[in-house]
């Protein structure tokens, strides 16, 4: 496996992690696993992320925690929940450094994404 960069659990009440979901953060991907009896392993790689967006209602935020939405370019995980997390902002912008390093890596641009072609469609010749 590759070093982790990050790791954490969703959180309940009171800011405790008692939960069976666990989030892992490494230089190329971020899996989020579910689950006790029955677990599922959900990953995204980091150029695939499209939007990142930090939500910190006041419940959460009177507890330190937030959670962070990503809108990916996934068609099985068009939209991922990192919830109840410590430290939400830091990794948040973690996350958003990540990821544009990662598509500079690749040389991957968003148009790439939204399904456009390198012409214009007023540069057609027939």
């Amino acid at each position: 496996m590759a070093d982790v960069v990050w790791k954490d659990r969703k959180r309940i009440i009171f800011g405790l992690p008692w939960t069976f979901t666990r989030y892992i953060l490494t230089q190329e991907k971020l899996t989020i696993d579910t689950g006790f009896i029955s677990r599922k392993e959900d990953e995204i790689r980091l150029y695939r992320i499209l939007d990142i967006t930090l939500q910190r209602p006041l419940t959460q935020r009177i507890w330190g925690l937030g959670t962070i939405h990503l809108n990916t370019a996934d068609k099985s995980s068009p939209e991922i929940d990192i919830k109840r997390i410590k430290r939400a902002k830091e990794i948040k912008e973690m996350l958003s450094d990540m990821v544009e390093k990662e598509r500079d890596e690749k040389r991957i641009s968003a148009r790439e994404f939204m399904g456009m072609s390198d012409m214009d469609d007023n540069d057609h010749t027939n």
